[in-house]
This record gives C-alpha cells, structure tokens and sequence, in this order.
C-alpha cells in the first residue's frame, strides 16, 4: 500500500516488498466452506472475494495460488521440456488472457514465435508504437474490469512504455507489462538494447520482478496478476532476459505465491461498527452529497440501491463518470476545475461528505482548505495511504467500496430510517437551473459542446468512449451522459495527451459488440496518429470524432485566462497561414482526411453546423473505421472552471478567447 514505511535500500519508496513478512499473520474468522482449501484443478477465484469475505492466512494464499482457468490442457506433455517462452504464454493462458497488445524485437521475439503457437489463440494486437500498445491495454482493462497485458521489447521498447505504465498507476488500472531484456551473462555491461528496466519503472507500478531463473515463470505470472487486480489495482511489470526465455524446463504450475505481507494488507469487510456510525452521521445530517469516484466503477449497484434508499444526490470525478447513472435525477454530473455548478455548489454547502472510492485530487478540491469546509467527511478506500492523505475524514473507513455500500444498505433495510432531503435537493436544483452546463447556440459554424452532445443523442449514449486529454476531454466528461460503468476510457491522474487512439483500439479489441468512439482533439490525436495503421490491419471499427481548431486548446484557454492571451508555442496549424483566418479548408494543416487515406481508413471533414447530423450518421453506419474531423473556432473556452488552487466562489462561468478582458471573467 501506498505510505507504507520506509523501504530498505533499493527498494522503491511506497512500494513494499511483496513477499515481506506479513504484518499481521492471520485474519479474523474463516471463509465459507465453498472458498475454504480450494484444490490445485479449481479455477481461481474472484479478486474482490479477499476484500470481501474473512479469510485466514492460509486460506488467502490458497487462494490467491489458483489461476482462473481450471484443468487446462497444454500443447506439451507433462514431462515434456519446453521453452520459456513457451512457459510464459501458457502461463497467460492459464490466466484466462485472450488479446495482448504486443510489438517484437530482439530481446522479445521469442515470445512473440509462442504466441504463434497459442493453445486457446491468444490474439496479438500489433500496434505500431509500444506507447500505443499500453494504452492499449489500459483501454480494455478500462472497459473490462480485466487485466491488459502488453509486451514489449528491451531497451526503447521498455522505456517506450513507462508514460502508460504511470498513467495505469495513477488510474489504479490493472495491467501486465512483459518485457524482454537482455541474456543474463551481459546485464550491467551497456550490451545493445539493455535499460535497467525493474529500475526504470520502479516507481511508476503496483510491483515489478526481473525473472533469473526459468522455474520461477509460473509463480511470477500467477502473483502479478493477482497483485494487478487485487486491493486497489495497478500496473506489474515482468522483466525477462532472453536465454531465460530460451531455456528448457518442465514447469510446476502449482507454487504457491509468495506474498504473506501484501496478502495481510488487504483490507478486510467493514464491522458494522464502522458503517452504523456512518448510518448515525447521515440520520443527523441535513445537506448530504455522494461524492463517488473510480473505486465504484465496480459498485455500481449498490451504490444506487444506497441512492434510492436515501435520497443523496452524487457527483462524479472525472474517473467515477457512469458508476452512478447521469439520467437519474438526483446525478449531479461532475464536480471539480470543469465541473458542475450545481455539484461544486453542493461539496460547498454540504454538511455531510460521503467520499467513496476518492483521493481528494487537486482538480477535484483546489484550495484544500476551502473545501467541503462545512462538512463531517465520511472516507471509505481501499488504499488506506488515500485516507487522510490530503483531507482529514471525521469517519475514515479501510475498505473496497462494494462490502463497504452491501453493510451500509443492509442497516439502513434493517433500521427502516427514512431519509428526506428534498429541500437539499430542490435547493441544488435552483443551481442546476442558474448554471447548466451551456454553450453558444450558432447557425453556421460548429461548437464542441453541441457535436458532443449531439453525438450522445445520436448514439443514445451508449457507445464505449475515449479520449485524448485537453479541451475535448472536459466537453466529452460535460456533455456526453453515461448511464452505465466502464464506458469511458481517459487519461485522469497523468492526463496523457496521445490516450484516445490507442485506448479505443483496446476497448474493441475487448468488446467488439459494442460502438467504440475516441472523442479526440487534433493535438492529441497526432502523438498516436500511427494507430490508425493498426486499425486497418487489424480491422477495428474504431470511429475517431476529431474536435480540431488548430490549436493546443487548453493551454490557449490558460493564455487566455491568464497570460493576455499571448501565444506561447501552442498553434498547431501551418505557420504560414492559419485556417480560422482565411476560412479556406485548403489551409487546414494537418489534413487529416489526406493522412487516412494513406492508411486506408475513411475519412471526412466536417465544417458548417447543417453538415454534422448527416456526417456523424454515415460514421456510426460505416462498417469499419472511420474519422470524422469537426472543425471548430480556437477561441471557444470550457466552462465552468475553477482557477487552479481556487475556491467555488472562485468559478469562472462567462467570456471565451473573443473577450480575453478580465472585466468578461465572471466569476461566482
């Protein structure tokens, strides 16, 4: 966990040892008979199960040894030497894997010849860039709940993957990351190719090994799944040098994993102790607000049974967007810099928190001290370093949110309180009313929020959406409504500018029934534009709905806000000439449409307001992918938007790069 005291030295900071000696050696009570001693030939269970239900120490790490499928048979004899390699990948396919988003070279191709040879097919998707390839992954475990794996190749290859391996850190997505590395004997002598991999990347994953010995592959795979989607999920990499993937052995596949000491700091259900004084703090409360983050995406469920029972409207962080459904009456949308009105309104003036599944992020909060200032906070997570890390929680609750919501609701069933807020809520909606989110209604040219908005009419808001980071990224949160978890795919804690392409191809890869858009800006769209290749090749009917106004949007914003409008290196147009000036599409640089055509892909362009409902309707009805570019004026502004550091009474709700002047900066 995240906090935990110092490491000894070399070791990564906050990052314990895995198999450390266990903190606390057994957990209270045991298990259902069902989850009790399960044998070698039982698939393994559930992540969520650990945090879930009271285990013994012997019982987790029976547990935790058993791979999701069960009975498997090999290509190999039992006794029958085989490769490393060859260990590896059925190894992943023990694990249940189907796709690896995968790109060879020296130090991995031995890998890639065995995924050649898949027992259950393992699909390699082949991105043409290994930063493509692990936001790949992030994409569909993103959009699964499963893990991504990816696989890459020593030196660049490895170190082409570090921004999406802290991108999964931050965003708690539970991913593998495979790499190969140089032959042992020249590790340490600057052979071609060779980068301190495990090093590297020791601060940016959940936990990470460099395999030395070729017996050790079938533990190691079966523990870095476990720690990837276990507790709060995260990125482990495996670091392979290429004569251990050479080698031959017969593997054991029945080790048990080596981690006592992490296995003892999941937490365990919460005592119902714990939750009746929560249920006490809401029964006196009388201006209540949910504020739901990405640990509920898999608490769906409850939580809006937890809403209905109450009454409590919920806002959303940018990575909780659908765990609560924007439809519902009592859903506040977003909250934060370019959040609601109404939601911020309602963190100002509450005087009950309830924080689930949140890490109090200064996007979310600004001034810290000004925030929710009137309220008790009630801090349920699964990362107890998160609790009282940036805010203190008058009820700080060690837990996965599911149990946490499941104890909540049955004491709330059992007490028969009942809840009536509505004054709370009618009061929110005075705000709501006040302060929609809005946008300038034009008869010629395009505006991002009415193409986002339109495009969720048009989609019914069903579609699995990705996004780069900037501009486009706030007007797709604002107005594109989710009902439902796992259908939105960004790039929160890092804000990884190049994430929509690459996300999107991950996400179809892992649900193919579904429409799969990446709401992009031309910005972001170009630090991955090599993935429209593997859309092609790939066939993938990844829409890509492009929001191109030339420029770096959301810094322009900053410089508009507050640097006079002056340009630092943020137009990304041609320089000598710019298309908002001359209006002529001949000046539009890059030109997308052209650069699609060259990987085969369609593609249009789309400038006029009367042009967009037919356009957007041939890119859902095209069977294949396809990208629409919507041309839109640089000067528009994402609003609201509560300066950086700022407080509610700071939010800026008028003006746009026309009226720069600090006298049309409306704020609150």
């Amino acid at each position: 966990a995240r906090g935990a005291p110092p490491p000894p030295p070399g070791r990564a900071a906050g990052r314990p040892r895995a198999n450390a000696k266990a903190a606390r050696p057994v957990r209270k009570s045991v298990a259902t008979a069902a989850l009790s001693e399960a044998p070698l030939g039982m698939p393994g269970v559930d992540p969520s199960v650990f945090t879930e239900t009271e285990l013994t120490a012997a019982q987790m790490q029976d547990l935790a040894s058993q791979r999701p499928v069960a009975n498997f048979q090999s290509r190999f004899g039992d006794d029958e030497p085989r490769k490393g390699a060859d260990i590896l990948v059925e190894a992943l396919e023990r694990e249940g894997v189907d796709c690896v988003f995968a790109y060879p070279g020296g130090a991995s191709m031995e890998i890639h010849q065995s995924l050649t040879k898949s027992k259950t097919g393992v699909r390699n998707v082949l991105c043409r860039h290994e930063q493509g390839e692990v936001f790949a992954a992030e994409g569909y475990a993103k959009c699964t709940g499963r893990v991504g794996v990816c696989v890459a190749t020593s030196g660049p290859g490895a170190t082409n993957l570090v921004t999406g391996l802290a991108d999964a850190l931050l965003d708690s997505v539970p991913m593998v990351a495979i790499t190969g590395q140089v032959p042992r004997r020249m590790i340490g002598t600057d052979a071609f190719q060779e980068t301190p991999t495990v090093e590297i990347t020791r601060q940016i994953t959940k936990h990470n090994y460099l395999v030395m010995n070729v017996e050790d592959i079938p533990r190691v795979v079966r523990e870095a799944f476990f720690l990837a989607s276990s507790g709060r999920p995260g990125p482990v990499l495996i670091d392979i040098p290429k004569d251990v993937q050479q080698q031959m052995s017969v593997p054991y596949w029945g080790p048990k994993v080596s981690l006592n000491g992490y296995l003892s700091r999941l937490p365990s259900p919460p005592t119902t102790p714990q939750m009746q004084q929560v249920l006490d703090m809401l029964k006196s409360a009388k201006k209540p607000v949910v504020y739901a983050g990405g640990g509920c995406l898999d608490a769906a469920p409850e939580l809006k049974e937890f809403i209905e029972r109450t009454g409590i409207p919920v806002t959303n962080t940018l990575m909780g967007l659908g765990c609560f459904p924007a439809s519902d009456d009592l859903s506040l949308d977003m909250l934060g810099m370019h959040g609601a009105v109404y939601a911020n309104y309602a963190i100002d003036s509450a005087d009950l928190l309830l924080a689930f599944g949140v890490r109090f992020d200064d996007r979310v909060t600004g001034k810290l001290e000004a925030f929710a200032s009137r309220a008790s906070i009630v801090h349920i997570d699964i990362d107890p370093a998160e609790i009282g890390k940036n805010k203190h929680a008058h009820a700080a609750i060690f837990s996965n949110i599911k149990p946490a919501l499941r104890t909540l609701n049955g004491l709330i069933r059992a007490d028969g309180a009942a809840f009536d807020f509505s004054d709370w809520v009618a009061d929110i909606n005075k705000q709501r009313e006040k302060f929609p989110f809005t946008f300038t209604e034009t008869s010629d040219y395009i505006v991002p929020q009415y193409a986002v908005e339109l495009l969720c009419e048009m989609t019914q808001g069903k579609a699995v959406v990705s996004t780069g980071v900037g501009q486009h990224q706030m007007w797709a949160a604002q107005h594109y409504k989710f009902d439902e978890p796992r259908n939105w795919l960004t790039s929160g804690g890092l804000g990884s500018m190049g994430f929509g392409l690459p996300a999107a191809i991950g996400a179809c890869a892992a649900r193919p029934d579904a429409t799969v858009i990446d709401i992009d800006g031309d910005g972001s769209f170009v630090m991955n534009i090599q993935e429209l290749a593997t859309l092609h090749a790939e066939n993938l009917p990844v829409k890509m709905f492009i929001l191109n106004n030339q420029h770096l949007g959301m810094v322009v914003q900053w410089e508009d806000r507050f640097y006079g409008a002056n340009r630092g290196h943020t137009y990304l147009g041609s320089p000598d000439v710019e298309y908002h000036e001359t209006k002529d599409e001949a000046d539009i640089f890059p030109d997308f449409v052209k650069i699609c055509e060259g990987f085969r892909v369609p593609a249009e362009r789309v400038v006029r307001k009367e042009d967009l409902k037919p356009a957007i309707q041939r890119m859902l009805d095209h069977d294949g992918p396809y990208l629409l570019d919507v041309m839109f004026p640089h000067q528009e502004h994402v609003l609201p938007m509560v300066p950086g550091g700022g407080t509610f009474k700071d939010t800026i709700t008028t003006g746009d790069g026309r009226t720069p002047e600090l006298k049309d900066m409306k704020t609150l």
